[in-house]
């Protein structure tokens, strides 16, 4: 069987070893201008590097497109005619709706249609991750030849049988969690100030906040932007987690300590119903993977962008166990320290205290308000370009300490996961 890849970034290349690896017969294709430094880097696993994607679709049984989202109709309607007939075609996208009406409109009809999505980023081993396979228009033989080939990546392999599903779902495991910690690294970077050098962040679930902050700011504006702009359902989430930041933003400076805690206690058991399996993230691994080289005395946090990730889901009614279909680390990680701080009655009290009464981390909070309306009118506006500037002018802020941030966000994800956090 001939696999063919179009797109060879990171993804794209990641998967193209992997199949290689496997026995498989591959075939590959970028701009032109990459080709000669794709098949330096490439046919030493003896990947064949081709002119263009018309080559690829001619020869290739199974065809992936691994090209960022916004692009993906103006390639297909580059390529999509000449696929060969009978072949497999799916996406690597991370939202599926424009992907899905790209391939219906550009590529012939006798061509199944079986898409996928990894939920993780290149810098992980696919070996154990889940993989969404969304089977679009397929026969059963088809469908079964696609799962044998991926099957050899090692990943869970979970079936969505409607893309709207996948995409819905998505909106929150990825579109929303990344806005939260988008406006936190955001937040911080206005305010001048590195968050590992205050006493403020100091302590297990800021640990987790600023490493995952940090692995977000070190990949590709483009990843997250194409989530939150073309999922028809981001923007929803999106809205919903500003208007819920708004809102406790104003109790808190307003005083309302009934009405304020009224409402979280009403999102508390709401979300962390005792009929759900907690996730009981690990307090001692969380407290071990701090930045930090001269840790003080821990200062209280309002945490106000946990509370209002937990009061987004509780407004949209989303049930976020649920969503663990879906789950990226990223998310798995937002979720289990959202809900360390609603289990936790001591820290919730310190947090509801803090937040109405402390002024001395006033000033951050009115930070990290700004910078939510900040990306949720850009994604509103469904800005791209807006998007992706505002991403690397925090990611700027940051840059030195990218690289190691994420390194220790991977080790921290690997010792929660060997805690059964992630299993």
């Amino acid at each position: 069987m001939n696999v063919g890849i179009i797109g060879l970034g990171d993804m794209g290349k990641m998967y193209a070893v992997g199949f290689s690896k496997a026995g498989y017969t591959v075939y590959g294709s970028d701009l032109p201008e990459r080709r000669e430094e794709l098949s330096e880097a490439l046919n030493p696993y003896g990947i064949i590097i081709l002119q263009d994607g018309k080559e690829v679709s001619r020869i290739c049984d199974v065809i992936f497109y691994a090209v960022e989202s916004e692009k993906i109709e103006q390639v297909l309607a580059m390529y999509g005619s000449s696929t060969k007939y009978g072949a497999i075609v799916a996406g690597q996208t991370s939202v599926k709706h424009p992907e899905i009406v790209a391939f219906e409109k550009y590529l012939p009809k006798d061509i199944h249609i079986i898409t996928c999505h990894s939920l993780h980023g290149p810098g992980f081993d696919p070996a154990g991750q889940k993989m969404i396979v969304i089977p679009h228009r397929t026969s059963d033989e088809a469908y079964q030849r696609m799962t044998d080939l991926l099957s050899c990546l090692g990943s869970e392999l979970v079936e969505m049988k409607d893309y709207r599903d996948h995409d819905r779902i998505v909106a929150d495991t990825q579109a929303a969690t990344h806005v939260g910690f988008e406006s936190m690294g955001t937040a911080w970077a206005s305010a001048g100030f590195f968050p590992w050098e205050n006493a403020s962040y100091l302590g297990g679930i800021d640990n987790v906040k600023i490493l995952t902050t940090l692995r977000i700011f070190s990949y590709k504006a483009h990843i997250y932007a194409g989530l939150a702009i073309l999922n028809p359902f981001a923007r929803q989430q999106v809205k919903r987690y500003a208007q819920s930041e708004s809102e406790l933003f104003k109790m808190m400076i307003m005083e309302e300590e009934k009405s304020f805690r009224e409402r979280l206690y009403k999102v508390r058991d709401f979300v962390f119903h005792e009929s759900r399996k907690p996730l009981l993230l690990d307090d001692q691994v969380m407290q071990e993977f701090s930045l930090s080289s001269n840790p003080g005395v821990r200062k209280a946090n309002s945490h106000l962008s946990l509370l209002s990730m937990a009061d987004a889901w509780y407004h949209l009614q989303i049930n976020p166990y649920d969503n663990l279909i879906c789950q990226t680390p990223p998310f798995r990680l937002r979720l289990g320290i959202v809900e360390y701080l609603f289990r936790n009655e001591d820290l919730l009290e310190e947090s509801i205290h803090a937040a109405l009464f402390d002024k001395s981390i006033r000033a951050d909070d009115l930070e990290f308000h700004s910078a939510v309306r900040e990306w949720t009118s850009i994604i509103g506006y469904g800005d791209m370009e807006g998007y992706k500037q505002h991403f690397d002018q925090t990611k700027l802020f940051f840059k030195d300490r990218l690289e190691h941030g994420r390194e220790q966000s991977s080790a921290m994800i690997k010792r929660l996961t060997d805690q059964t956090f992630l299993s």
